[in-house]
């Protein structure tokens, strides 16, 4: 059902693909200019990934880069949406929070930017990836992140309205499937897969995610080897509300297009209704652990 209009008065977004390193400021040179690169081609909306910011190598230099929403680094991005003319979703900022002093742990934190520079919106990630998947390494997210105490409500951009996640929050279909509720037309999912699950599951889940909400689900991801303790998976994409890939950036650093149809969306949503299908009468309260 891939009959998605490639009209050019649709909104465009770009969504940008890059490898961190812990250099902030040489992360920052990357990133603005793929955004400049977007801005030139015509989007109205880019999308950074998990971590833009920097990928350290340990915790505690995780901690030492770790900066607050009002600090040098979210300037530098706000004049750059200001410049460029356009939305940046900045998909996982490490973000020491107003309890920083007590707790000495950072949120990892996706901002969402509108053209004149301002945050309009805030989620904090909820489910933190603490995993040992063999071949791949233990991650332990919690060592120096608090989770996020809530969801944030769906956002109006020019591109439709975006729910906000990041990475590991795919692995759980009751966030995306509340945001949908709530009226997202596009779930965003910046992310900085790793070698082994990124091949098995990345393209997957979020077409899965698609599907099951159809929404739009736009992924930017980390690439590449960040250093010599760390590498990531890639291949950024954007997925329809039918579950098919419209979009997908190449090897390496680099951004890939696509237009968003909301017609499309709402069209598919009619033919096939499954949110007037539900029963919560029978699956209400999911979520608890197995038993």
């Amino acid at each position: 059902m891939a009959i998605s209009s490639s009209s050019c008065e649709l909104p465009l977004v770009a969504v940008c693909q890059v490898t961190s390193t812990p250099d902030k400021q040489q992360n920052f040179k990357t990133c603005a200019e793929l955004v400049r690169e977007a801005a030139r081609l015509g989007a109205c909306l880019a999308f950074l990934p998990e971590a833009f910011d920097f990928i350290a190598r340990d915790p505690a230099e995780t901690l030492h880069l770790s900066e607050p929403l009002g600090g040098k680094l979210l300037e530098e991005y706000t004049q750059l949406a200001r410049e460029c003319g356009l939305w940046l979703s900045l998909g996982g900022f490490h973000e020491r929070g107003q309890d920083w002093e007590q707790t000495q742990k950072i949120y990892n934190c996706h901002v969402l930017l509108n053209s004149n520079g301002a945050v309009v919106a805030t989620y904090r990630k909820t489910h933190l990836c603490d995993v040992e998947i063999p071949g791949q390494g233990p991650m332990c997210e919690s060592n120096s992140t608090m989770p996020g105490p809530s969801l944030e409500s769906p956002v109006s951009t020019p591109a439709g309205k975006i729910g906000l996640a990041v990475c590991y929050d795919m692995r759980f279909p009751e966030l995306s499937l509340a945001l949908a509720q709530a009226g997202a037309e596009i779930l965003t999912y910046p992310s900085a897969f790793g070698s082994v699950t990124g091949p098995a599951h990345w393209e997957v889940l979020l077409r899965a995610r698609a599907i099951e909400t159809q929404c739009y689900v736009v992924a930017a991801a980390q690439c590449g080897r960040h250093h010599e303790k760390r590498a990531s998976y890639g291949h950024s994409m954007v997925v329809d509300p039918w579950g098919t890939v419209v979009a997908r950036c190449s090897e390496g650093p680099g951004l890939c297009l696509a237009r968003i149809d909301l017609n499309y969306l709402r069209q598919l949503r009619q033919h096939l209704p499954v949110f007037q299908h539900r029963r919560p009468d029978l699956y209400g309260n999911l979520g608890h652990p197995l038993s």
